[in-house]
C-alpha cells in the first residue's frame, strides 16, 4: 500500500528534484506527445475496443514505471511552454537560476514549501494516487496530494472566462462526444499565481482535455493549454493512468512542515528542535505562521513530482 512521505519529506523530495528536471533549459518546444498519441490512434482504438466509460470510476496512478501494458506507451514528457518573447527568455532565466540554486544546496522557496496545492492543470500529473467519481451530471477527480479536488460539471454551459471566479482548479464543464467514448473538458478560471512548469498565464488562459479510457484499467489525459496573452501557440502534452484496485485514498494535510524562507536569499530554510532554531541560523520572526501560509511564490512552481 501506498504511504506519502512526512509533508517535510515531500517538500525537499521534490525540490530535489528540480536539478534534474531543470538541467536542460530547451529553446523550443518538443514534439507534442499528444500528435504523436493523434497518429496512433487508429491503433489505440482498434486495441481498445468499445469501453464502458462507467469504468473510469476509481482509483488511479500515473502510468510509467517497470510494470508497462505492451500495448501502450507511457507518456511523453511535458514539453517546455510555447512562450511569446520575452516571456520565454524569462522563463528560461528563472528556470537557469533555479537549477543553479539548486546545484548549490540552495533550492528557491516555492509553492509545495508554503503548503499550497497544485491547481491546474498539475493536478492532473498525478503525483499521489488519484480518484475518478461519477454520479449524474458531474465527474470529481479528488488528488490525494493536498487532498485536492476537481469538479467537472456535465453537458452545461461554460461561463465566460470574465464571470469565472479565479480559483486553483478553475470551473471545468464537459460532455461526452459518444462516438469516440471520450470526455471533453473546458476550464477557465485560474489564478494567475497557479503556475505549472513556472510558466506565466493570464486570466484568458483556457485548459481543454480529452479523457478516454485506452483500456479497462488505463486512460489517457490530452491536455491543450491556450492563452493569447503569453502562448504564441497550444501547449500540447498527454498524461496516462493505471487502475489501482482496492486503493483507499489517503488524508493528506500539509501541516508538519518545518520549512521557511529565508529572507535574505530566497531560499529555503529548515527549522530543527526549538522553532526559534532553524539549520544554518535563526528563523526570523513569524516563521512558524510563514512556513503554512501562502505566500507571493507561484503555487506548484516545482516543476517535477517524486512519483515515477
Amino acid at each position: 500500500m501506498h504511504t506519502p512521505p512526512p509533508r517535510r519529506a515531500l517538500c525537499a523530495g521534490m525540490i530535489g528534484l528540480l536539478g534534474g528536471t531543470l538541467a536542460a533549459v530547451p529553446g523550443a518546444a518538443a514534439p507534442h506527445d499528444a500528435d504523436r498519441n493523434a497518429a496512433a490512434g487508429g491503433q489505440v482504438a482498434a486495441t481498445a475496443g468499445h469501453i464502458d466509460v462507467m469504468k473510469l470510476t476509481g482509483t488511479w496512478e500515473r502510468y510509467g514505471g517497470a510494470k508497462l501494458d505492451p500495448r501502450f506507451t507511457a507518456a511523453a514528457p511535458v514539453p517546455p511552454p510555447p512562450l511569446k518573447q520575452p516571456y520565454l527568455a524569462q522563463w528560461q532565466a528563472r528556470q537557469q537560476a533555479a537549477h543553479e540554486a539548486d546545484l548549490r544546496g540552495q533550492p528557491p522557496f516555492g509553492g509545495y514549501a508554503h503548503c499550497l496545492p497544485d491547481g491546474m492543470p498539475a493536478m492532473m500529473m498525478a503525483m499521489f494516487p488519484m480518484e475518478v467519481l461519477q454520479t449524474p451530471g458531474q465527474i470529481t477527480i479528488i488528488e490525494e496530494a493536498y487532498n485536492q479536488v476537481r469538479r467537472i460539471y456535465l453537458d452545461e454551459k461554460q461561463l465566460a472566462v470574465d464571470d469565472a471566479e479565479p480559483g486553483f482548479w478553475g470551473h471545468s464543464v464537459g460532455r461526452w462526444d459518444g462516438a469516440s467514448d471520450t470526455l471533453i473538458v473546458n476550464t477557465v478560471g485560474i489564478k494567475e499565481e497557479v503556475r505549472f512548469r513556472d510558466a506565466p498565464h493570464s486570466a484568458r488562459m483556457q485548459i481543454d482535455e480529452r479523457i478516454r479510457l485506452l483500456s479497462n484499467d488505463l486512460f489517457e489525459d490530452r491536455v491543450t493549454v491556450t492563452d493569447p496573452v503569453y502562448l504564441s501557440g497550444p501547449w500540447r502534452f498527454t498524461w496516462r493512468y493505471v487502475r489501482k484496485p482496492g486503493y483507499k485514498i489517503l488524508e493528506y494535510v500539509c501541516e508538519d512542515n518545518h520549512e521557511y524562507e529565508d529572507p535574505r536569499t530566497g531560499a529555503i530554510r529548515m527549522r530543527i528542535g526549538d522553532p526559534g532554531a532553524a539549520s544554518g541560523g535563526s528563523a526570523p520572526p513569524g516563521a512558524d505562521r510563514n512556513a503554512a501560509a501562502a505566500g507571493s511564490a507561484p503555487a506548484g512552481s516545482a516543476p517535477a513530482s517524486p512519483r515515477p
